[in-house]
């Protein structure tokens, strides 16, 4: 199982990404959303926002977060710069950046591509944020992304509507990961990829044979809800991105002795450490 990080020295950047599960302050009737979506109550984000300031994240990636609004109520603004995408969804994704870690921020066009029309579908899927970090002399380009989902392993061959989507989702990265070696920037991209990613998938191995990527999961299971599964959140580091990553630093944030009477989410964060030069 992996364990909370350690402190890591003040040069050091923490990177996270954390699906939410539905975080909204709509009613649960509301018709933008499932059936089955959770209703959050003021002791859940209370609960939330306690685990948040126990990661103590510099970058924290979110995914399925409804509105600033809803996440101003696990990442105080106070202690937080909130950045979530334009999409028209429930199911957006964003970061928040502690305020003081020494960052600034310059915000790149949303990758839109990933977004892949589905006519006569409901819930649409999510643009990726695209942002470039600035700490000193470096910089870091990263790529938030919340992929479609029920495609978790299977061949290139699969004709499942959900891998078709997939794919074409893994291609537009594909081509963000071709322009960042052009550019020459250091990146990360991360969050919910709903795949599971190791260097023997396929997909990987796709992306692998256009640029030397580390795949900070490899290797490892999650502890996660029952312990044991392949990771489907990841972080994966281009570029000089790769030297700065803490050999050792992946962790997973386990909720523990949750009550029943509380909601908090589906996944558990996952976060990795770099060290900038």
């Amino acid at each position: 199982m992996l364990l909370p990080a350690r402190a890591q020295a003040s040069s050091s950047l923490k990177l996270t990404s954390w699906n939410m599960d539905w975080l909204t302050l709509r009613p649960a009737n509301d018709h933008a959303l499932p059936a089955d979506a959770p209703t959050r109550t003021a002791a859940d984000f209370a609960a939330l926002r306690h685990y948040a300031s126990r990661l103590h994240s510099d970058v924290l990636a979110f995914e399925e977060v409804d509105s600033l609004e809803a996440a101003r109520l696990v990442f105080p603004p106070e202690e937080y710069d909130l950045y979530i995408t334009p999409d028209h969804i429930t199911q957006r994704v964003g970061l928040a950046i502690r305020r003081d870690a020494g960052l600034t921020v310059t915000m790149n066009p949303e990758v839109t591509a990933l977004n892949i029309p589905q006519p006569g579908r409901h819930y649409p899927l999510r643009g990726g944020m695209d942002v470039t970090l600035h700490r000193g002399a470096s910089s870091l380009r990263l790529l938030v992304v919340h992929l479609k989902t029920g495609c978790w392993a299977q061949p290139l061959t699969a004709k499942k509507r959900a891998c078709s989507l997939l794919y074409q989702q893994f291609h537009v990265i594909e081509d963000w990961i071709l322009d960042r070696l052009d550019d020459g920037t250091p990146f990360a991209i991360l969050g919910d990829f709903n795949r599971r990613l190791t260097p023997a998938d396929p997909l990987m191995q796709a992306l692998q044979s256009d640029a030397n990527l580390t795949l900070t999961t490899a290797g490892f299971t999650s502890p996660c809800r029952r312990g044991g599964e392949l990771f489907i959140d990841h972080v994966l580091l281009g570029n000089r991105a790769r030297e700065w990553f803490i050999p050792g630093s992946l962790r997973v944030m386990t909720f523990r002795n949750v009550g029943k009477e509380l909601t908090l989410s589906d996944h558990c964060p996952v976060s990795i450490q770099m060290k900038l030069p």
